[in-house]
């Protein structure tokens, strides 16, 4: 019998900074559309069809990420306008020496283990990812207002210091697909650089005043109103023996109110009245539940 046991997910109580859940969606689809414009500009760039899939986004501090990744790696860091901090484009070296080998015309296959880029596949690596640069700013939009650029190119996770130990980066992890391969890369990004504009494009509502933005939302809800007649019980064989031209009497007198329901249920009565050349009703009574 197979197992169910699921992988358990550390979380520290000392430490609990997470997105919140109006912020996290917001990145989401931000992250989404950038995988799909992504993998558009790796197909014609690659000359292979290529696919990027978004996975999840995290908040870290910069030295939680860092020690996720493998100690070999290459790291791309991001210059922000007006940012020290720089943000992060990771990648396999194997999985850039694959695409570099189909850019030149090559098969992608490559029996070389992780190691530096040579200046020539610096330079492809760099107009890559100017173009990744190009689909973050479309995606994004007004919430990634700083000008970015490529600024560097490290190949050792520990050495590459983007950013301060302590300070919180935004992470993206996406499955990379570019023909028979495929590879797991992280995009990080200095929260600082976000949640400013997460708030004012998509602000955080306080708990305590939830209850009174649920009042004002349903009050201003459209809701179908209807003014009817009480309802008149009938036996099934009435029912049965109706024709053409048969009259219900509904034993409603002319100057007994009417009731106004709301989704079949009463709330008030009213008189039948006019405004103008309009029908129209008055209300005479509430009908108060519990």
């Amino acid at each position: 019998m197979p197992s169910t046991a699921k992988a358990a997910e550390v979380y520290d109580f000392r430490r609990p900074t997470t997105l919140a859940r109006e912020h996290s969606r917001v990145l989401e689809l931000a992250l989404e559309t950038f995988a799909r414009q992504w993998g558009t500009q790796l197909t014609a760039k690659v000359r292979v069809r290529s696919q990027v899939t978004f996975e999840y986004v995290l908040m870290h501090t910069y030295d939680e990420y860092a020690a996720s990744l493998p100690s070999t790696t290459a790291m791309v860091l991001l210059a922000v306008e007006g940012q020290e901090s720089k943000a992060v484009l990771q990648l396999p070296t194997t999985a850039a020496l694959s695409w570099f080998s189909h850019m030149l015309g090559g098969t992608g296959a490559h029996s070389e283990s992780e190691r530096k880029f040579t200046q020539i596949e610096q330079s492809l690596l760099r107009k890559l990812m100017a173009d990744a640069i190009d689909d973050l700013r479309y995606s994004f939009g007004p919430l990634l207002a700083n000008d970015i650029v490529v600024d560097s190119i490290h190949h050792n996770s520990q050495f590459a210091q983007a950013a301060a130990t302590s300070e919180l980066m935004i992470v993206a992890s996406f499955t990379v697909q570019v023909g028979e391969r495929s590879a797991q890369t992280t995009l990080a990004i200095p929260a600082d650089i976000l949640l400013g504009q997460l708030g004012a494009a998509n602000p955080v509502v306080a708990l305590v005043d939830a209850a009174e933005l649920l009042l004002t939302q349903v009050s201003h809800v459209p809701v179908e109103v209807s003014l009817q007649f009480p309802e008149k019980r009938v036996r099934p064989s009435d029912i049965l023996a109706l024709a053409v031209g048969d009259l219900i009497s509904l034993g409603h007198a002319g100057h007994k109110p009417l009731d106004i329901a709301v989704d079949g249920h009463t709330l008030a009565r009213a008189a039948v009245g006019a405004t103008g050349a309009r029908l129209a009703c008055v209300i005479t009574d509430i009908q108060e539940k519990n």
